[in-house]
């Protein structure tokens, strides 16, 4: 493997000296001669521009016979490496496969292709199409690929090449153990070349690579094909970043530095509220401050960015809401960045795309709204919008006819849309879990997008000025290239049983050794193992410090720690019982028992609307039912209406009073919780909650505390001058000591981990009688033809006949539960479900779930660590059987309160698992595989069956 550092174009033409020896013209001319022969340079030929150093030797080393690791910045032309493989392909008469993380980039590199080398030649398969698969070139997403490689497909003979594009999706935590799996079972005659981002740790995954899939050249670029400037917008003004410096190394702006002291320094609202006075002066100071620093509007920043020739731009907006919010906030200010002719073209261009969508959806679909602002140039673009809205917008872009899109990260995964400038609004997004800052890689990744190659001369990446930024934190961001590839690969059921069918289970576990995620665990223990022996060379003078002359201190300081352990349990028992009290309290309450809650935030009076009682206990009424201990549904006195947790309720809680609840009350009306909020008010607002007594302490009467300390005192360390000092000497002695400790359980834990959670999933799957040693049973042949998340509860569903006499409608709804995710989890209320048999065989399922959790917990499989079944999501059901019962878009948009791309894009999701359904099934004795293909008919319709492609 070699790793080789690309230099910018033209450094290579200037090595090349005027005086040359003929002896020395002669070989240059001989070298030229060799390079013209080679197929590289038909392929150069091919293109009206040179290509860079380290395309060159990417291609040299792909015709050398090698494989490559292409790492290299967004937007500097490494899918040129990815298309010479293609031409070696067609040129060689075999195949080449070019796989995509996600399928609007499948389906923008298949138009692509078919441009270069015409529609006969390239075919496409995703999800929703299948063109032309037998192609000798086809563009496919990594999905495809994998079950092409566990089926055993045809379509994979005499295949030469595949391309892996953005193979830094390995990274993924939900798909990317997809990337090695196919990395891993590809055969060693085909070469892989793998198309990545700019990582840290690239010469590491060469390594892998060279480990797995034999001699790989890493090519490493750094540099950016048009250099990127960092900015920040405050007010009116435009602060570069950096400041001008010979060096290499760049100073923060001062100015930036001087303007988040100042603001730093300003009091805040909070203070003026408290009354803190201010001398004229100073508030003369802070107006003049706050004329030169605020956070521009998201028209003021367009407005700026036209103004100094910086559009088009891209704004990242870390919300979906928001890019719409911004979208109709550039509308309102009257914004304009279109001329009439532009306007025509864009109205032509958006008509034409969407003629096939009947006039009654458009409305539904804000399509009116969504066109004016695409005539004045400006777009949204994220993942609840329609896939055909989105292609439009991206093809817009790209022609220069869209020149502000307010967008989401997702758009920063490969899709095609480089542009002038980058605008960051904040440094911070919800990660799923929390707020949190974005990590260096992500900034990379999102400002990749500034500065087209051809086009600009440079590119510019802008941050909005927010309260309490930090410039340098900000130039860190900017400055860091850390992106490292972490593998998230896990062994899944699937992946078990097709393994075991293709090579036995000795062999398969061979195979998952040599998984990127067991190569980075055997690395990592090496750095853990010197650690280990450090902290074993500290434990030997810790210990020389706590010598103590008079007696053991190591046995005086036991006696210290049994002593603080057992004061510690104790404590946490007392604590444990005033939870499990206060559980027994909520269990006894009813709907209109007032309460007062004690803490947390929503501390203060409340009206239970629902018990939330544990499963299985009903004290007497119906309502939502908890594995983890009462969840009350209450109203507050603030009008708000929550699902309080255990955690609320550190002491018992007792009823205040009663109050009926209106049958009319609906707790997603503003107006009755402002009613019945009311009511609670008047009814219960004056009387005070009783304040707990604390409880006498269990430690004042335990035996063995006693007995820990009366051997205290009667220690002969006891009576030591420098007790203290040793006993300090001792504390760091056991904490290292529990460290090392760690350390060593930590390196157990990562030698042979992937080789021991596949021993754990085979165990379960061979209790289940999915496999019987080698061999895989019918029922895990039918498992092998299950992809997801769910694979085996949609497995064991069609073992136990749970979907058998379901319609086909019923049977959307129910499959919907194996893929559907919420966004947000809400707790207020219980999804609406199709009733009948839909809603008996959906409990069902929720049944077997349970089974299968709790046998998930006995074999010590666990969901987080990325293995075994999460519980399904039933939220998406109604909507599934409304389209698939053949109801209107409008209809089921305003029922089910969901975006249309995310409507889509679940029902494509459904679409893809009733397929695998359909062949998975009995064909004798069932109708689940006949309902499953008419499930399909019913859901692909209308929006859903709309395609950019075929």
């Amino acid at each position: 493997m070699i790793v080789l550092l690309s230099v910018r174009p033209g450094t290579l033409e200037s090595t090349m000296t005027e005086d040359l020896s003929p002896a020395e013209r002669y070989a240059a001319a001989r070298r030229r001669a060799a390079e013209q022969a080679t197929a590289l340079a038909g392929f150069r030929e091919m293109y009206d521009f040179g290509l860079d150093p380290f395309q060159i030797e990417s291609c040299q080393a792909l015709e050398a016979g090698k494989g490559v690791l292409v790492a290299a910045p967004t937007g500097s032309g490494k899918t040129i490496v990815g298309e010479f493989a293609v031409h070696l392909a067609l040129q060689q008469g075999r195949k080449c496969f070019y796989t995509t993380p996600i399928k609007a980039l499948s389906n923008q590199k298949y138009a692509d292709l078919c441009r270069r080398y015409g529609s006969g030649k390239v075919g496409l398969l995703t999800g929703d199409n299948s063109l032309n698969s037998e192609a000798p070139v086809v563009v496919m997403t990594t999905e495809v690929l994998r079950n092409m490689l566990y089926a055993g497909s045809q379509t994979l003979l005499g295949l030469g090449y595949v391309v892996m594009d953005e193979v830094h999706y390995l990274s993924d935590r939900f798909r990317g153990a997809v990337w090695e799996e196919v990395i891993i079972h590809l055969p060693e005659s085909v070469t892989l070349v793998s198309l990545s981002a700019t990582v840290s740790n690239a010469e590491e995954f060469g390594d892998w690579l060279d480990t797995v899939r034999g001699d790989t050249e890493v090519i490493v670029s750094e540099h950016r094909p048009v250099p990127l400037f960092q900015h920040v917008l405050a007010g009116r003004r435009m602060y570069d970043l950096f400041e001008e410096a010979e060096s290499r190394r760049r100073a923060v702006n001062p100015d930036l530095t001087r303007m988040a002291r100042m603001e730093a320094s300003r009091p805040s609202f909070q203070d003026r509220r408290r009354g803190r006075a201010m001398r004229e002066a100073d508030r003369e100071r802070e107006r003049r401050q706050r004329s030169r620093i605020w956070t521009p509007s998201r028209p003021e920043v367009i407005e700026r960015l036209d103004a100094e020739g910086l559009l088009p731009a891209i704004t990242f907006i870390f919300s979906r809401a928001a890019c719409e919010a911004a979208v109709q906030q550039c509308l309102y200010a009257g914004l304009r960045l279109n001329d009439e002719e532009a306007r025509e073209r864009v109205r032509a261009l958006v008509e034409e795309r969407t003629a096939a969508i009947p006039a009654e959806d458009l409305h539904v679909l804000g399509y009116y709204e969504w066109l004016e602002g695409l005539e004045r140039g400006i777009a949204a673009h994220h993942a609840g919008m329609l896939p055909t809205f989105k292609e439009v917008v991206e093809e817009l872009f790209v022609q220069g006819l869209v020149k502000a899109v307010f967008a989401t990260e997702t758009l920063a995964l490969g899709i095609n849309m480089p542009a002038r400038s980058v605008v960051l609004e904040k440094l911070v997004k919800w990660n799923g879990e929390q707020h949190a800052d974005i990590t260096p890689g992500e900034y990379t990744q999102l400002t990749g997008r500034a500065g087209r190659r051809g086009i600009d001369v440079e590119g510019h990446a802008v941050v909005l000025w927010q309260r309490g930024m930090n410039p340098e934190h900000l130039a860190g961001l900017a400055g860091t290239r850390t992106y490292p590839l972490r593998s998230s690969f896990r062994p899944s059921y699937n992946m078990a049983v097709n393994l075991v069918d293709q090579f036995g289970r000795h062999r398969s576990r061979e195979l998952l050794e040599t998984s990127f995620a067991q190569f980075q665990a055997d690395r990592s223990v090496v750095g853990i193992s010197r650690q280990v022996q450090r902290n074993e060379e500290g434990l030997e003078g810790y210990k020389a410090s706590m010598t103590c002359h008079l007696g053991d201190f190591t046995e005086y300081a036991r006696l210290r720690r049994e002593l603080k352990d057992r004061e510690t349990e104790l404590s946490r028992q007392g604590a444990a019982q005033r939870r499990a009290e206060a559980a027994v309290a909520l269990e006894k309450l009813k709907p209109g028992d007032v309460i007062h809650v004690p803490t947390g935030k929503f501390a203060g009076l409340a009206l239970v609307l629902d018990p939330g009682l544990p499963a299985g206990r009903s004290n007497g009424h119906r309502g939502l039912e908890y594995h983890d201990g009462p969840r009350p549904l209450v109203l507050t006195a603030e009008r708000q209406v929550k699902r309080l947790a255990a955690i609320d309720f550190p002491v018992p809680v007792e009823p205040l009073e009663r109050m009926r609840i209106p049958k009319s009350f609906n707790p997603r009306s503003p107006q009755s919780r402002r009613d019945l909020a009311s009511a609670l008010r008047t009814k219960a607002g004056h009387i005070s909650a009783e304040r707990h007594r604390k409880q006498r302490s269990q430690a004042a009467d335990d035996r063995e505390i006693a007995r820990l300390r009366t051997a205290l005192r009667a220690h002969p360390c006891h009576g030591c001058d420098d007790r203290e000092d040793h006993a300090r000497w001792a504390e760091r002695y056991h904490r290292l000591m529990r460290d090392t400790r760690h350390l060593e359980h930590r390196i157990e834990g990562r030698t042979n981990t992937i080789a021991r959670t596949f021993d754990r999933i085979v165990a379960l799957l061979t209790e289940l009688d999915y496999l019987r040693g080698d061999e895989v049973t019918e029922h895990g042949k039918r498992l092998a033809r299950l992809y997801g998340e769910l694979d085996l509860l949609a497995s064991e569903c069609l073992r136990e006949g749970v979907w058998e006499g379901l319609g086909p409608a019923e049977l959307a709804a129910c499959v919907s539960a194996l893929v559907y995710e919420a966004r947000v989890s809400d707790d207020a209320t219980a999804p609406k479900l199709p009733s009948g048999k839909a809603k008996a065989a959906l409990g069902e399922m929720v049944r077997i779930w349970g089974r299968l959790d709790a046998l998930e917990e006995d074999f010590r499989i666990n969901q987080t660590e990325g293995v075994g079944q999460r519980e399904p999501d039933l939220g998406f059901a109604w909507a599934a059987y409304m389209w698939a019962s053949g109801k209107g878009l409008d209809e089921v948009l305003r029922e089910v309160e969901m975006p249309a791309g995310d409507f889509v894009r679940w029902c494509k999701q459904v679409i893809d698992v009733l397929g695998q359904i359909s062949a998975a099934a009995p064909m004798e004795g069932s109708l689940v595989a006949r309902n499953a293909r008419k499930a399909v008919d019913g859901l692909l319709r209308g929006v859903v069956a709309y395609s950019s492609v075929g």
